[in-house]
């Protein structure tokens, strides 16, 4: 699933490409995922522009210059593609069309992402609950919100309502950096250990980001290069292993986390 960097990918990519052009036609091949209805996102969009945007977390805002903001959530497979001739992709679930005749699919081959029209990115957060994005976070802030949580770290750090963006693989490297073993508890960490997870997440998200996503690209101490149950550690001479954490695949090596008893 995109996480946190693949988002900031997409959000480059949509600002060299769409902003400030006028929308003349907006289809939906597909509607499952639409969160109104065809006609008022089309009301919304027609004659309009994309003016800017903005993420949190796992969520891409594209606002206009009218009141309504077009939102995406990616699920597994979300993506989007910018072309100029007229074969629409398969899968694509909203197609808008800019006056320079130039197109935007959002393509979502198995249909678990969400298409929304909002008012604000502030309205939005709150209505779903939504944490500050992660990267915004400051240390303190970070701090404030483990002292709140009970349980495992990793549920925490995955917990959208309390940090927005971090998923299933950035979680992993996360921990793994920190040498902080999956199942930990929360409240088990010690002070130092809260400061270097906060370090650490500031770290591996924008080390992501700069190299878009592309885990082949990662340093080479990087879990995420070798994500698979019995890989080489990338730091010592143990093996990857897997577990279930929170019904979650969580990697980790069992000689860099050890496991706190």
């Amino acid at each position: 699933m995109p996480e946190l960097p693949e988002i900031a990918t997409f959000k480059s990519f949509l600002e060299e490409t769409v902003l400030n052009k006028e929308i003349v036609e907006v289809e939906f091949p597909e509607t499952g995922l639409l969160q109104a209805s065809p006609a008022d996102f089309k009301k919304s969009l027609l004659s309009n522009k994309f003016t800017d945007l903005q993420q949190l977390g796992k969520y891409l805002f594209l606002k206009t210059n009218k009141k309504k903001s077009l939102v995406f959530h990616f699920g597994m497979t979300g993506k989007f593609e910018y072309y100029q001739h007229n074969e629409t992709p398969k899968h694509t679930h909203l197609l808008v069309t800019f006056k320079d005749s130039s197109h935007l699919a959002f393509i979502c081959v198995r249909k678990l992402g969400k298409i929304y029209l909002t008012d604000g990115v502030e309205e939005f957060q709150k209505e779903h609950s939504l944490g500050k994005h992660a990267l915004d976070l400051s240390e303190k802030e970070f701090l404030e919100l483990l002292q709140q949580k009970k349980g495992g770290v990793k549920s925490a750090l995955t917990d959208q309502h309390m940090i927005s963006g971090i998923g299933n693989v950035y979680a992993d490297e996360i921990l793994f950096q920190t040498r902080i073993h999956p199942k930990t508890k929360v409240e088990k960490l010690s002070e130092k250990e809260r400061g270097k997870l906060f370090e650490e997440m500031q770290d591996v998200l924008n080390t992501a980001i700069k190299k878009e996503g592309e885990r082949s690209e990662f340093p080479s101490n990087y879990l995420s290069r070798s994500r698979k149950e019995g890989a080489d550690c990338p730091k010592c001479s143990g093996k990857i292993s897997m577990i279930k954490v929170s019904g979650r695949s969580t990697y980790f090596c069992p000689k860099c986390q050890k496991e706190q008893s």
